[in-house]
């Protein structure tokens, strides 16, 4: 097994991130594993230094030890660039000018698929999303299908500031990296069938296992967020709680989630 811890560093470590810290860790040591580092700082307007310093501080605090190098998603865009060009080469790819507002939808409507945009630095890359379901069996949810076409549309891979979005470089590094099971909160679930088709299209010709955990809810329609001061693991250090007392309480979260 190898698999990967991948924080953004848009905020601090709260008790959600170390609930699934205990899922990833703890399915890797059960199985002589690997758990890779993977900060995903892609988006580089929201990402910040300090965030991902708190971040590893917290995570050697607490004893989460990695395996090989340090990754980080804003030094590999040369990588990502030569990932997607077979795709382009293969006019899978499209230059796409609509901004968020313009979408206002969770689903691409398909503005510019035959536009002929260039691929220039100030325009949306999007791959194709043909019609098709991908079936896949989630090791903690079972039987999944889902069509990414009528789920999201086509997806984004580098946007028009010239970020390389997650669904993308979430995708193409598990792939680079050899990464066999990702190991996520239910809260991406959805994002499996596109990343499961974005894989297949970059060549990976065994998709990793995916295994998504119930989530760390503030309540019942509200989970916990990095804003959440009364979660974060630094305010919890502040008032005196000790490591272990941290993981015991993430446990006893988790415990209570069920599989």
């Amino acid at each position: 097994m190898i698999t990967r811890f991948a924080p953004a560093p848009t905020g601090h470590l709260h008790l959600g991130h170390v609930v699934n810290a205990l899922h990833v860790w703890g399915a890797a040591r059960d199985r002589d594993g690997q758990v890779l580092l993977r900060i995903e700082d892609h988006d580089r307007q929201r990402s910040r230094p300090e965030y991902e310093a708190s971040i590893l501080e917290d995570l050697a605090w607490l004893g989460f030890i990695h395996d090989g190098p340090i990754i980080r998603q804003s030094e590999r865009g040369a990588l990502y660039r030569k990932a997607l060009q077979p795709l382009i080469d293969r006019e899978l790819v499209f230059g796409c000018t609509c901004s968020r507002a313009d979408i206002q939808s969770d689903v691409y409507p398909g503005t510019c698929r035959d536009k002929d945009i260039p691929l220039t630095d100030d325009v949306g890359w999007r791959v194709r999303m043909e019609p098709g379901s991908e079936r896949f069996l989630d090791e903690l949810l079972g039987p999944q299908e889902q069509d990414p076409g009528r789920q999201c549309g086509d997806v984004l891979a580098r946007d028009r500031h010239g970020n390389w979005t997650y669904q993308f470089a979430a995708t193409a590094d598990d792939h680079l990296q050899g990464v066999t099971d990702v190991i996520r909160g239910a809260d991406l679930l959805d994002s499996t069938g596109r990343q499961l088709r974005l894989a297949r299209l970059l060549g990976r010709a065994k998709p990793p296992r995916f295994w998504h955990h119930p989530l760390v809810m503030k309540s019942p329609s509200q989970k916990l967020s990095k804003s959440d001061g009364d979660t974060g693991v630094r305010e919890l250090r502040a008032q005196g709680w000790s490591a272990s007392q941290v993981l015991e309480k993430a446990r006893t979260l988790s415990d209570t989630l069920g599989p």
